[in-house]
């Protein structure tokens, strides 16, 4: 890994802890060079560290190379608004308190929203230091729209609650993210072909930044048996394909043009837009990509 100095002027000089203020520091989703100088001199500066692992962020500040000066205080989902008003009454009194997850920004899908929110309610200044986003990361290569997405973190356990969730956002036109464990991305997968349809467009995102980084992307059905064909480790972004709006009155050759613009959009090839557009109108996926090869 290189080593990250702190000691040019240019940037260095350009930031200063702001006073009174709860510094949310996000941190690197896998290669721990992917650390921004500012996070570096944020450890090097805190007075306090709360961090969802404490064993994670010391390894982090030694890969760093900073000064041991901050305390390490945990602050995790289970005792995060029991710690609050500690991590905060030490920001009143001017002490540098930087939050921190294991990967990530904090506040998404990590611990860190009930302590901002609480360090809001009381007047405190909360900023950020940006750092990587594996929704983000994710997006950027998985081919599919990237204008408009929604993230909507993992998914309910349960299999009748997880249906029941996909299927209320059948309809979403945004690409969707989603984190998922890799013991049920199988499971996931197969609910997703169930509530959107085998053909929807979609990525399967694994060990993003890491060494064994792995992208898989398709059709839903697709990397359902990719998935059900190996063993699968790692931490893993599920993203699909927004849903295409009803064409019920279209003629076949409009039929046509919109699967084309589908084939531009997510990137799919033209019996997968054919199949999409099928699902939304009167004619068959064959009559439709029959009708773009007459477009060609």
């Amino acid at each position: 890994m290189p080593d990250l100095e702190t000691t040019d002027p240019i940037w260095a000089a350009a930031w200063t802890w702001p006073k009174k203020t709860l510094l949310l520091g996000g941190t690197p989703i896998g290669n721990l060079g992917d650390a921004t100088p500012r996070l570096r001199l944020a450890f090097e500066q805190a007075d306090i560290i709360a961090a969802e692992d404490t064993r994670r962020a010391g390894l982090l500040r030694s890969h760093l190379r900073t000064e041991h000066k901050a305390r390490l205080i945990s602050c995790h989902e289970h005792n995060e608004r029991e710690r609050a008003d500690e991590l905060l009454d030490a920001v009143e009194r001017g002490e540098r308190v930087l939050l921190v997850s294991d990967a990530g920004m904090p506040t998404v899908s990590d611990p860190g929203f009930a302590l901002a929110r609480a360090a809001i309610e009381r007047g405190l200044s909360v900023s950020v230091l940006p750092g990587p986003s594996a929704p983000l990361a994710a997006l950027a290569v998985s081919g599919l729209p990237s204008d408009r997405f929604c993230f909507e973190g993992f998914l309910p356990r349960k299999e009748s609650a997880l249906a029941s969730a996909l299927q209320d956002l059948a309809d979403e036109k945004r690409t969707m993210i989603f984190f998922e464990s890799p013991r049920r991305l199988s499971a996931t997968l197969r609910a997703m072909v169930a509530a959107f349809g085998g053909e929807r467009a979609a990525c399967v995102c694994r060990e993003l930044t890491k060494t064994y980084e792995d992208v898989w992307r398709g059709q839903l059905q697709e990397l359902l048996e990719i998935a059900e064909g190996r063993e699968v480790l790692g931490e893993i972004v599920v993203l699909v394909g927004g849903a295409v709006e009803r064409k019920a009155e279209l003629t076949v050759e409009e039929a046509a043009l919109a699967a084309r613009e589908v084939m531009a959009e997510q990137g799919v090839k033209p019996k997968v837009a054919a199949k999409q557009i099928a699902a939304t109108c009167a004619h068959s996926a064959r009559d439709i990509y029959d009708a773009l090869q007459r477009l060609d």
